[in-house]
């Protein structure tokens, strides 16, 4: 049964079963090379990853500058938050649709697609305001970003095998991490060009983004059809999990786009803005490899409920300290640092539970349940921000760690927490695809193991004390 498992999951984005040789001995001449990345490895994925960088850096300071635009113009929040919620709306659609026509036309054309489509939004943001259209420009900005996402992490999954998915992982993340803070550090320099000005240069970063992914070597990897775990069956299988995913996207969609009209309300410059959004990147960047080797030697479910208490306690230090940036800018650093590791510590646990022919469509089906939270986040928290008023963002950041956190010790007592089996993974990828690069020799393998110990320990009482004491 373990080997059944493992043959469905080693599969290729074109549908190729996995034969138990690596990829390198198959034909692929970009397999690991002295146990890192070979150069035609790196030759490969470096158009996706210059493609995603160049494109990820104008969407990062587009994001904050749409809602403190809307903000200054006197919006509802109401209304900010719709125009906010749309932006996830579209990535969560993109995410269940776009993979068929990328398998349709191929991933050069149709990076170029979505880039020319994000490029068009962009720039017609600049030239036409008003909150409705935005709405519908945001929405589809979403579904041709996630789009782009898709093209780059399965050509990131077929360019290397399972051994180099942690380190092609660990670029990744770095590419969409870095241009996003980057983006964030010059808003306020962008936003001086002028009121069109900074759509005008995002739009040319998008376009301009298509010319490493014409010009570098070319491969054609296909995408497989996306079959996500339903979240009923999620929902039995790990609730914690689901918790997690579905708090921590909430979460993180709120970070990206109330909290600049949050800093901006509390007397920020639009250049201290984006330094303290940098500030939040920087720390789910830093934090997240730490905070994943803690929960490789821990149990995860004490962990999440660490990162939840210690939200919820830095979302009241902030409401106690609004107006010094020295002080705002260590505690949403570590801020940024809890909220965006909830996520992969969630995905990690749900692999602990997960048996091995299920771990694929458990990523992809939490990807999704977190992409719904960070649809509908605005629009849950920006109307408590119109009521209560500007520190209703970190009163709902607190009331709602607090909540994840009664929900999981109140789990903890119904249901142990399992074992970690398998090292720690960042959350780096946005598209249900992506979602297999989390997938990698040692996960399989310990799950595998996990597996053959609850057939062992079914077998005899002695066998059935062996593991619980090496617990202990």
């Amino acid at each position: 049964m373990a080997a059944n498992g493992r043959c469905q999951l080693a599969r290729s984005s074109a549908g190729a079963p996995f034969d138990g040789r690596p990829p390198a001995r198959r034909g692929y001449p970009w397999g690991v090379k002295g146990g890192g990345v070979s150069r035609q490895l790196l030759a490969l994925v470096l158009g996706p990853l210059l493609g995603l960088f160049t494109v990820s850096l104008g969407n990062g300071f587009i994001s904050s500058l749409t809602s403190l635009r809307l903000d200054a113009a006197g919006v509802s929040d109401t209304v900010i938050g719709l125009v906010s919620s749309s932006y996830f709306v579209g990535l969560t659609l993109g995410a269940l649709f776009s993979d068929r026509l990328i398998a349709r036309i191929g991933h050069i054309r149709a990076y170029s697609s979505f880039a020319s489509l994000t490029a068009v939004t962009f720039l017609l943001q600049g030239l036409h305001f008003d909150p409705w259209f935005w709405l519908f420009f945001r929405l589809v900005n979403g579904w041709a970003l996630v789009g782009i996402f898709l093209v780059v992490e399965s050509w990131l999954l077929i360019s290397g095998d399972q051994k180099m998915r942690g380190r092609l992982l660990a670029i990744y993340m770095i590419a969409l991490y870095g241009s996003g803070m980057l983006g964030q550090m010059k808003l306020g320099a962008v936003d001086a060009f002028g009121h069109t000005e900074p759509f005008m240069i995002a739009g040319m970063l998008a376009a301009l983004s298509v010319l490493p992914m014409v010009i570098l070597p070319r491969i054609s990897p296909e995408v497989g059809h996306i079959k996500p775990l339903t979240p009923w069956h999620l929902l039995k299988m790990t609730p914690t999990g689901v918790i997690g995913c579905f708090g921590s996207g909430v979460l993180i969609a709120a970070v990206y786009t109330l909290l600049p009209i949050y800093l901006q309300r509390a007397g920020m410059n639009v250049a201290q803005v984006g330094e303290l959004m940098a500030s939040v990147i920087l720390g789910a960047m830093v934090l997240q490899y730490p905070v994943g080797r803690w929960s490789d030697k821990h149990d995860r479910q004490v962990v999440l409920i660490a990162l939840s208490v210690l939200c919820a306690v830095l979302s009241i230090l902030v409401m106690l300290f609004p107006h010094s940036q020295t002080s705002l800018t260590v505690l949403l650093f570590l801020l940024g640092g809890g909220v965006f590791a909830i996520y992969p510590v969630a995905v990690s646990h749900s692999a602990d539970r997960s048996a091995t022919g299920e771990l694929l469509g458990m990523i992809q089906g939490l990807l999704l349940i977190n992409s719904v939270g960070s649809a509908i986040s605005p629009l849950l928290i920006s109307p408590v921000m119109a009521k209560v008023g500007d520190n209703g963002l970190f009163l709902a950041f607190c009331l709602l760690n607090a909540a994840q956190a009664a929900f999981l010790l109140w789990r903890r007592r119904t249901r142990p927490a399992p074992v970690p089996v398998a090292p720690f993974e960042p959350a780096a990828q946005m598209s249900p695809t992506g979602a297999e690069i989390r997938v990698t020799d040692e996960l399989v393998q310990a799950t595998m193991e996990r597996e053959h110990q609850d057939d062992v320990s079914q077998d005899g009482p002695e066998a059935g004390t062996a593991p619980a004491e090496a617990v202990k």
